[in-house]
């Protein structure tokens, strides 16, 4: 299965709410989404309830289904503005912004290194 990245190079294969959105059992699915809604507290500052916890498809989706708390990512928005496929594409890679994600996520900047070298042709 090919992977489907974020902009920000998060993997949307194993992001909790795209999981939940895959969910059928909606007990499991309501749970997941409590989960969710804790993880983004303590990660990220930003206070939402399991019921406020939306399907997503990805931030690239044309499906309509994109987590609330992506819809005003700064670096969404960036990416879209640059008309990027993901900031790894970026000549003003990585910034600020970026960098902060990364200390979240580390692994999203593994990716985008990836990418990256096949640019340079490494």
């Amino acid at each position: 299965m090919n992977e489907i990245l974020a902009y920000c190079g998060l993997a949307c294969q194993s992001c909790p709410v795209h999981l939940a959105t895959l969910e059928h059992d909606k007990t499991r699915q309501y749970e997941m989404r409590h989960l969710i809604a804790r993880q983004c507290l303590e990660l990220y500052g930003m206070k939402v309830s399991a019921d406020e916890i939306n399907d997503c498809d990805g931030c690239k989706a044309g499906t309509g289904k994109i987590f609330n708390g992506c819809m005003d990512c700064e670096i969404r928005k960036c990416a879209i503005s640059r008309q990027l496929d993901n900031c790894g594409y970026c000549t003003d890679y990585p910034c600020v912004i970026l960098q902060k994600h990364f200390e979240q996520d580390p692994e999203s900047k593994v990716r985008l290194e990836k990418i990256r070298e096949g640019i340079r042709g490494l």
